[in-house]
């Protein structure tokens, strides 16, 4: 069942508008090639990144289903989505979303329980919500930070293992200490993906499955040639690694307008519209650092593909 989750690089998509609003199918139909042809392993749709809190139900599953559709089989796509408040809300969110062809559907591990509920509320909302789903449904976590930040304790990892659904976690905590704890309390098959890339290389030494990162919208090819060769070791790795957890840094820009920018200098013609944020927030400067970030990259990605 987790070979549909396979090891790897999974961005977190982001979404483009157009200037009236509205989703700009014709664009996201390019970049869903962007992504494949950079050699991802999978593509989650439908996330923080994605501006799933500002859009409608319906938008997220038409979301979901274009990106499924778009894919066509070439890599397996994942969603997550559930934003409502309540459970009940939660569930029928989550119920049509495993209904628009994804491969694995994605529960957001602040929905289960409030900042100061105990994690045997987290439990009980976590057999409410898998008695309603399809079985056959293959489940992960993502701890996202928006409206706070819940992170599973081992504990919490072992109980979800333990439930023969939950297939793999998009950890954000951004502590070693912390992923290798969760991976000492599961048995391999509850995979755990780094959403934070000034650890991933030495997360991926501890047996973490690959990353699922902001960062794979700028640059996923440095990404998938890194988790493809962190093994080997050796100063052009350390180069390469080194640079992901440097050029991680732009986070703190205007996100996810810059990401935006930079695919355009990739090519896709995207507008910077989005739904967070005004895209005229991004300064001149900003942007010239944008260019210069593209231009060293492509620099060390023609290195790297060449050896």
């Amino acid at each position: 069942m987790n070979d549909v989750i396979p090891n790897g690089v999974w961005p977190t998509m982001i979404t483009p508008f157009t200037d009236s609003n509205s989703i700009d199918y014709a664009i996201l139909e390019r970049m869903v090639d962007w992504y494949i042809d950079r050699g991802v392993a999978g593509l989650f749709a439908v996330c923080q990144s994605s501006e799933m809190w500002v859009m409608s139900l319906e938008e997220r599953l038409e979301l979901a289903s274009f990106v499924v559709k778009k894919a066509a089989g070439r890599v397996p796509v994942m969603a997550s989505g559930h934003i409502a408040d309540q459970i009940a809300g939660q569930i029928d969110e989550l119920q049509q979303l495993a209904d628009t062809g994804i491969q694995a559907l994605v529960l957001v591990s602040n929905r289960l329980a409030e900042h100061d509920e105990s994690d045997d509320v987290f439990k009980s909302n976590l057999d409410r919500i898998l008695d309603a789903l399809p079985p056959s449904m293959p489940l992960g976590f993502y701890e996202c930070p928006y409206p706070y930040k819940r992170l599973l304790s081992p504990a919490l990892m072992q109980h979800c293992e333990q439930t023969e659904r939950v297939y793999f976690l998009k950890d954000t905590s951004c502590e070693i200490e912390d992923m290798r704890a969760k991976m000492a309390a599961v048995n391999g098959r509850l995979k755990i993906f780094n959403a934070n890339a000034a650890t991933l290389y030495e997360s991926l030494k501890i047996g973490i499955s690959g990353y699922s990162g902001v960062m794979a919208n700028f640059h996923p090819e440095l990404y998938v040639w890194g988790v493809e060769h962190y093994r080997q070791g050796g100063e052009l790795v350390e180069e390469a690694f080194d640079m992901m957890g440097f050029a991680s840094l732009v986070e703190r820009q205007l996100y996810p307008v810059n990401a935006k920018y930079h695919m355009q200098l990739e090519g896709v013609p995207l507008q910077l519209f989005t739904r967070v944020t005004d895209p005229k927030r991004l300064s001149s400067s900003e942007r010239m650092e944008i260019e210069q970030l593209h231009r060293v990259v492509s620099r060390l990605t023609q290195r790297l593909y060449k050896t």
